[in-house]
């Protein structure tokens, strides 16, 4: 019974790091389609340019010695700057032709399929271009936090410990910090409410003289960056190839659709959510059906509450 107490602790700890992680990839989903009504397939692609930008700047960080074990998480950090931009430009020449107003006051489905092709093709050509540029060899961040963990001597017995990997719990803090660095922007600054406006109604914002427009490529923007950085911390112990995307782009649609569509808060307890399922579903089957239980509870809830964890709070972004 002492071990399997201590097995849960472990694996209950190990579900709550790595749920903030995916709660902070979900956020980002749902940051996108909350404002601008745009199912965004190319997501997890982001975060998958974002794990290699982040291995080539903490490659270049650790050279000067200074920054040291640091470097993977300062590099994963400097990504998201670098790929708002992207985001932003990327938005403003291309996407926006799918999205806005324009599309909004036509039929609503026409503008979903017309995004889905779209974004799934931006997909296709990130992930085909990776391939060509850099190679299908997987590439790995060097750092001595990956390998090495905290130890916490449990209470209950002389023997039990808990072990919190190094790489994992840093990840884990800096995820809920800019989580509610994105819960505080969105609620509390000038900007942020403005995107609220341009997502709860983007017609009456225009006549209360908010850029629509702008606000959709902020949002756009802040959505890769924050995929982006995801990537570059998960990058920490995870490796980087061009096909990565599609290991978490359903971890990352099941959170989002849990929390209620549209809804950032609810994408991070989703994505939480998944985390915990997840790795606390090795207690009692094998290793190889962690996402066939990800799915029954993703069913099952959704059996009973259709419209998400906070599904009621989605429909005004």
């Amino acid at each position: 019974m002492s071990a399997f107490i201590e097995q849960a602790v472990q694996t209950l700890a190990a579900g709550i790091l790595i749920g903030c992680l995916y709660g902070f990839m979900c956020v980002g989903l749902a940051f996108i389609f909350g404002i601008m009504r745009v199912i965004n397939f190319a997501q997890a692609d982001f975060m998958m340019v974002g794990m290699y930008c982040a291995i080539f700047i903490a490659s270049s960080l650790l050279r000067t010695v200074i920054f040291g074990a640091a470097a993977p998480f300062i590099a994963a950090l400097v990504t998201g700057p670098i790929m708002f931009v992207a985001g932003y430009l990327l938005n403003r020449f291309l996407v926006s032709r799918a999205t806005g107003l324009r599309v909004l006051t036509s039929t609503e489905g026409e503008a979903h399929q017309t995004q889905l092709i779209l974004t799934l093709g931006i997909a296709l050509v990130i992930q085909n271009a990776t391939l060509m540029l850099l190679g299908s060899a997987p590439r790995a961040s060097l750092n001595s936090l990956s390998g090495s963990a905290w130890e916490i001597p449990l209470l209950y017995d002389d023997y039990a410990a808990l072990f919190l990997n190094k790489a994992r719990t840093i990840n884990a803090g800096i995820a809920i910090v800019l989580t509610l660095s994105v819960f505080w922007f969105v609620g509390r600054t000038r900007l942020g409410k403005s995107l609220r406006a341009a997502a709860i109604n983007p017609e009456a914002a225009l006549y209360m003289g908010i850029d629509v427009s702008r606000a959709h490529h902020v949002a756009f923007g802040l959505g890769t960056a924050i995929a982006a950085i995801s990537g570059g911390l998960v990058a920490v112990y995870y490796p980087a190839q061009p096909f990565v995307g599609i290991e978490f782009l359903i971890i990352i649609y099941a959170g989002v659709v849990l929390g209620g569509l549209g809804n950032i808060r609810g994408a991070f307890w989703g994505g939480m959510l998944i985390g915990l399922v997840q790795q606390l579903s090795t207690l009692v089957v094998p290793l190889q059906l962690q996402n066939a239980a990800i799915f029954v509870v993703f069913v099952l809830i959704l059996l009973f509450k259709p419209e998400g964890l906070f599904g009621r709070s989605a429909e005004r972004a």
